[in-house]
């Protein structure tokens, strides 16, 4: 194929995928809040904007919330108040990354608060971009990383989000006990991770939660381990399953 072909090839792609985000606009939004979480979280991690840090950081979980309130646009029928709606709303994943969103921007700066939306923003805006480079032609370079991205690391990434997700509990109440969050905030984030744990459409977070229970019986059944730590351990492990909620049907 000649030079002047592909270029013609390259242009005629970018139209169709221009044409489909005009067409599309939440799409295009979703592309560009998702970009916007990654970039701020980027900048975050590498201070060179002239943005205070915690200027950043709070840009970044609400470019999140932005992401979450498109996808329930989406995703949910049009708002009436009644027990069906807002059973519809509590069952979405996008609400409960709402709910994430405003209870650390509403904190103190929790880096690793970034990690679980800075995340997701990535591996949906790689599957969107893909989705667009498959309408537009051939795939090429940057369409062969994207899939790869996608579907090799998309169970990593997910299982990295849940182990985030929980790890930040205990960071929280940490946070409380050095006066660096407010008295509610780990109330409000045991809601959204017993959300997280009763989703329909990500099991990653109750599969997390049994792989660390395993691993932490493990840990404690081996001769080393002090009988204080096993104590301490086990009366953990029952506290969280008897407050594990149910799943979601």
């Amino acid at each position: 194929m000649s030079q002047n072909s592909e270029e013609n090839t390259r242009r005629g792609g970018l139209s169709v995928a221009v044409q489909h985000l005009a067409q599309n606009r939440t799409e295009a939004a979703l592309l560009l809040t998702r970009l916007t979480t990654i970039a701020l979280t980027a900048l975050y991690l590498v201070p060179l904007s002239p943005l205070p840090l915690s200027s950043v950081y709070q840009k970044a979980l609400l470019a999140s919330a932005a992401t979450s309130a498109l996808r329930l646009h989406q995703r949910l029928p049009p708002f009436r108040l009644s027990r069906e709606f807002l059973a519809l709303l509590i069952a979405e994943d996008s609400a409960h990354y709402l709910l994430f969103a405003v209870i650390f921007a509403a904190n103190n700066v929790l880096s690793l608060a970034l990690l679980p939306v800075a995340l997701f923003a990535f591996l949906h805006f790689s599957s969107q971009t893909l989705a667009l480079i498959d309408r537009s032609g051939p795939r090429g370079v940057v369409g062969n990383a994207l899939s790869t991205v996608v579907e090799s690391y998309q169970r990593s990434i997910l299982q990295t989000v849940s182990l985030a997700e929980i790890a930040l509990m205990p960071t929280l109440v940490f946070a409380l006990l050095s006066g660096m969050t407010s008295l509610i905030a780990p109330f409000i984030y045991y809601r959204f991770l017993a959300l997280r744990y009763s989703s329909r459409r990500n099991p990653y977070s109750r599969q997390m939660f049994r792989e660390l229970k395993v691993s932490l019986q493990t840990m404690v059944l081996r001769a080393f381990c002090p009988q204080l730590v096993r104590n301490a351990v086990n009366a953990a492990i029952g506290l969280v399953e008897r407050l594990a909620p149910p799943i979601l049907t």
